[in-house]
């Protein structure tokens, strides 16, 4: 009797690790589709209006007018990582997080989070929250580096004398570890690097800062 049962009690097992298999795919694909959207309105502030989303593979979008079609480009895996975490901590915005001190305007704030149907927001002014605050300053980080981008790629077209500068600014921010985005950077700093209408410390430096980013990220290409 016990050999007559033996089959039966194998696919059970079976079964049940198929069943197990099928829902940890779910919940992959289910994370797949999370994202993470930061949106920041400050008139008179340059950019008076920000908005930056990022989904779990890394791909990033920013955009400085609401209507606007946003410019995409593709975030280090560790940023990335770092966003979805600190969303995690901050129970997917679930909770406010303002702080309700009467403090300096700052901007109206909002951090959003969607996975599917399912969306969950958080307005704020100013916060306490460590992890908000954390993810507040990546945010700004990646709004600075393509405040960088877009000045360096609007050189590029219309400023060749004005690269340099632009170049220097990339370097400065790039030095104080807060240039992020990095991958969009490299065609931009090679075509600059290669070409000789631009000036020979401007096609230098675009060298310098191209090695230094692929040293750091040999995927950031």
């Amino acid at each position: 009797m016990r050999r007559d049962h033996q089959p039966m009690r194998t696919l059970r097992v079976s079964v049940v690790v198929l069943a197990v298999f099928v829902m940890g795919r779910g919940a992959a694909f289910a994370s797949d589709s999370e994202r993470v959207t930061f949106t920041k309105s400050f008139p008179g502030s340059i950019p008076a209006y920000v908005s930056i989303a990022v989904e779990r593979s890394g791909t990033a979008y920013y955009k400085e007018v609401a209507d606007d079609d946003p410019e995409q480009f593709q975030l280090e895996a560790n940023v990335t990582g770092a966003i979805f975490d600190l969303a995690r901590k901050l129970n997917h915005f679930r909770q406010p997080i303002e702080s309700g001190l009467k403090v300096a305007n700052t901007g109206a704030k909002t951090f959003r989070w969607e996975d599917g149907a399912e969306s969950n927001e958080a307005k704020f002014n100013f916060s306490l929250d460590e992890n908000a605050k954390t993810l507040l300053d990546i945010f700004e980080r990646i709004s600075e580096s393509e405040r960088l981008f877009i000045e360096f790629q609007r050189a590029i077209r219309h400023d060749k004398l004005g690269v340099h500068q632009a170049l220097v600014n990339i370097q400065i921010v790039w030095d104080r570890k807060r240039l992020v985005g990095t991958p969009q950077f490299l065609p931009l700093f090679d075509q600059v690097a290669k070409s000789d209408i631009y000036l020979h410390m401007a096609r230098e430096r675009a060298a310098q800062l191209a090695e230094s980013i692929r040293a750091m990220n040999p995927k950031a290409e």
